[in-house]
């Protein structure tokens, strides 16, 4: 039996190297999709370069997309590729709307011409419900997107629910909430938390800036929810998931839980800075995952304390030979 092929976008980024992790342990022909121009460091597939195959291709243009897929003829199409950091939307507004939403009507286009039997899986995210209607948030809650990527992902969300109706596509998207790992890029708060924490243990560092310590997040772990995208493209109907823990937390909590993973006194070393601060900040993102447990059999198995410790751990590791521990270890 021929295995069964994926292609990954975004394959370079936290969700596509444990996604690629996940369909080669499955026996999967996995095939990465990279910008011809792309800077992005590889380091997050490293281990994987032997046993994945890296092919050009751009969202923002249509005839590449197009070649790529009658290139390799994939099975599954998982759609991770975007602009996906909020502060930068705002910076970057017309580039993030042309790759993080046009660019899944691009590449649906190529499905539809090429081959209308793959399936499909777009990642949308929690902050399409933005201004939050009500909490928990699930599949039917109004959507309130409160940035120019939430705008963005918004709309490929809606066209690939369009492309599914009008063309009958086996077209998925996901509604992940925030989902970290040590993988995790250093802008979003999680990770800067626990690279801070491990600078701070190796002397690296004597303080941590970081905005509103009160805002909460419903948090998960990468790993568990790329599962979640695999099961949504094994089920016999396409359909839209919200995929979360329900659990929220506040960012407060994740730095108490890192500092005393690393026996540090975080009070002497957190410094809270408005600066840091989101100027249109989201309501209470808390998501409800019932539909997708119920359907799909998806459980996520990594808890919220497991989660930051591993963080910790691992940034610790990296930092493993700088210098001695600082002034500020010695608990509270």
């Amino acid at each position: 039996m021929t295995a069964r092929r994926a292609l990954i976008t975004g394959i370079t980024g936290q969700d596509g190297s444990y996604l690629a992790e996940l369909l080669l342990q499955k026996g999967y022909t996995v095939v990465g999709m990279v910008r011809p121009s792309s800077a992005k460091p590889f380091e997050r597939i490293a281990h994987l370069r032997g046993r994945i195959i890296l092919r050009q291709a751009d969202l923002l243009d249509q005839e590449s997309l197009i070649h790529l897929i009658r290139e390799i003829q994939p099975h599954e199409i998982y759609n991770l590729a975007s602009q996906s950091f909020v502060p930068t939307s705002w910076e970057q507004a017309v580039l993030t709307a042309e790759c993080t939403a046009v660019g899944v009507t691009r590449l649906l286009e190529a499905i539809r011409l090429v081959d209308p039997g793959i399936r499909f899986y777009q990642a949308s995210t929690s902050e399409m419900f933005g201004k939050v209607q009500e909490a928990p948030q699930h599949e039917r809650t109004p959507f309130s997107p409160r940035s120019p990527y939430g705008v963005a992902k918004l709309y490929g969300h809606w066209i690939t629910v369009n492309y599914r109706e009008r063309y009958g596509l086996f077209a998925c998207s996901g509604i992940l909430f925030n989902h970290e790992s040590p993988r995790r890029a250093k802008d979003f708060v999680s990770r800067k938390v626990t690279d801070g924490v491990a600078r701070i243990k190796q002397g690296l560092a004597t303080e941590l800036h970081l905005g509103h310590l009160e805002a909460r997040r419903d948090w998960g772990y990468a790993g568990d929810y790329v599962q979640a995208m695999w099961l949504m493209l094994q089920h016999e109907s396409p359909d839209d998931y919200v995929i979360a823990t329900g659990e929220t937390h506040s960012v407060r909590e994740v730095v108490e839980i890192a500092f005393a993973r690393a026996g540090l006194n975080w009070q002497a070393c957190v410094a809270e800075d408005p600066a840091l601060t989101r100027q249109i900040e989201t309501h209470l993102l808390q998501g409800d995952a019932s539909k997708a447990k119920r359907v799909l059999g998806w459980q996520p198995a990594v808890g919220f304390r497991e989660l930051i410790e591993m963080m910790v751990d691992a940034d610790i590791e990296r930092y493993a030979e700088a210098l001695p521990e600082s002034a500020c270890s010695g608990g509270r």
